[in-house]
């Protein structure tokens, strides 16, 4: 089985590493899991004119993999093997997309505890993907 697992760095993502961990003993064959960081894209307009691109991708990176520490020493100390990436762009639709790539079984995510103004102004990315996904999404608290 192929799992993909958003990571921001944020502990409802990490309580979904932890959802992975505890049902992988559950599964005949272990899980293969992907985890994903999504950048956002910041090097728009004047930025690029200011920065280069060199800058800006050792940022993209330098944060991403910030955000995957904790869940890299999660899986490390449990013994499961992963893959991980980098991605920039809007988080929802990157993600769909890497689970399209890497051809996912299920998607595991962390609930979002956005507030309620945020959520009807912009979306979670939560329910975004649960709308977009071609594959099952579980969504953990």
């Amino acid at each position: 089985m192929k799992i993909l697992i958003p990571i921001d760095g944020s502990d409802s993502a990490n309580r979904a590493v932890d959802q992975v961990i505890a049902t992988a003993s559950l599964l005949k064959d272990a899980p293969q899991v992907f985890l994903l960081n999504v950048q956002w894209n910041i090097a728009s307009g004047n930025v690029k004119l200011f920065i280069n691109h060199e800058t800006i991708n050792d940022y993209y990176r330098e944060q991403g993999m910030a955000a995957l520490a904790t869940a890299r020493k999660k899986l490390d100390a449990a013994g499961l093997a992963y893959t991980y990436h980098i991605s920039i762009g809007t988080p929802a639709e990157a993600i769909v997309q890497y689970a399209q790539e890497q051809q996912v079984d299920q998607i595991t995510m962390g609930a979002q505890g956005q507030n309620a103004l945020s959520v009807l102004l912009l979306g979670s990315v939560v329910s975004k993907v649960s709308h977009l996904a071609t594959v099952p999404v579980l969504i953990v608290k």
